[in-house]
């Protein structure tokens, strides 16, 4: 031991014991590793389902027309982690609200974030080219038509759906997430898919107004989606959530208490074909396990 160090033992020592118990209690903080840590700098992007649009309460901050609320899943996830949570996500963003101003006053996604950005998290896709939800709507019109018999969506769209998520949203997934690398350098990144809409076959005519026979065709359509999440998320190196096997069995048509998105017809929220606070709260939950695996 130097000479340097022998003497800084001897005066902690006098120190120590001339001190007061108040001082010893504060040396003993002051030295506790974790009492030093900062929290972690999460943003949050996205569209509705991570603004939980139609979860009450809603977030006094954000802009009305985002409909973001206080219990979304980046909020819960926030709490999990002990992070310092910016939240930007905003209902019926795209991809394209990353880069643009999706309204007047609400500023870029992407300009939330930073070189200190530790965490980023989104779902995003779902509104690009107005490919997914534009067939949900079309669909159930034509489910209501048809009075829920048939296959009258995929008689009418076919393939072009999911071609367009193919050709389309999958390389602005690519784009969205590469800029989110760009703009937060250091941080982790992880895109969350979407839960179950529908159930495989079968249905739940007319609370989800979509015939009979087209059920297993927008099933299929929202797994090309999510496949185009999941593409995007390993050729841009980060972390994808996949909610397939979680949110199996708990699709619109199941009963309050076990869905996680909620109906057109009979809904609790107000916004309907979205995660209701449980579906946020699980989404959350598969976050936090897939971070810290």
């Amino acid at each position: 031991m130097t000479l340097r160090r022998k003497f800084v033992s001897v005066l902690a020592f006098l120190i120590a014991i001339l001190a007061t118990g108040t001082v010893l209690n504060g040396a003993a903080q002051a030295a506790d590793p974790a009492s030093a840590l900062e929290s972690p700098d999460y943003v949050a992007l996205g569209d509705s389902y991570s603004a939980a649009s139609g979860v009450l309460p809603l977030d006094p901050t954000a802009a009305v027309q985002c409909l973001r609320s206080t219990r979304n899943y980046p909020h819960l996830l926030a709490k999990k982690l002990g992070a310092d949570l910016t939240d930007v996500t905003c209902g019926a963003a795209d991809t394209g609200d990353f880069a643009g101003s999706q309204y007047p006053g609400v500023a870029p996604q992407l300009d939330a974030l930073s070189a200190d950005t530790d965490l980023v998290t989104m779902t995003i896709g779902g509104n690009d080219s107005n490919v997914f939800i534009g067939a949900i709507l079309s669909c159930g019109s034509l489910g209501v038509a048809s009075l829920g018999f048939g296959s009258p969506c995929k008689n009418t769209f076919g393939a072009s759906f999911e071609n367009t998520i193919r050709n389309t949203t999958y390389p602005a997934l690519v784009g969205a997430l590469s800029a989110v690398h760009q703009k937060a350098p250091n941080a982790r990144v992880a895109i969350i898919g979407y839960p179950w809409i529908t159930p495989e076959t079968g249905g739940c005519f007319p609370s989800m107004p979509i015939a009979r026979g087209d059920v297993p065709y927008v099933r299929s359509l929202q797994r090309t989606l999510n496949d185009a999440v999941g593409r995007a998320a390993l050729a841009t190196g980060s972390i994808y959530v996949n909610m397939d096997a979680a949110s199996n069995g708990h699709d619109a048509c199941k009963p309050i208490g076990t869905r996680w998105i909620e109906p057109v017809l009979l809904g609790t929220n107000p916004v309907i074909v979205h995660p209701n606070a449980l579906g946020e709260s699980k989404m959350a939950d598969a976050a936090f396990t897939a971070l810290a695996g």
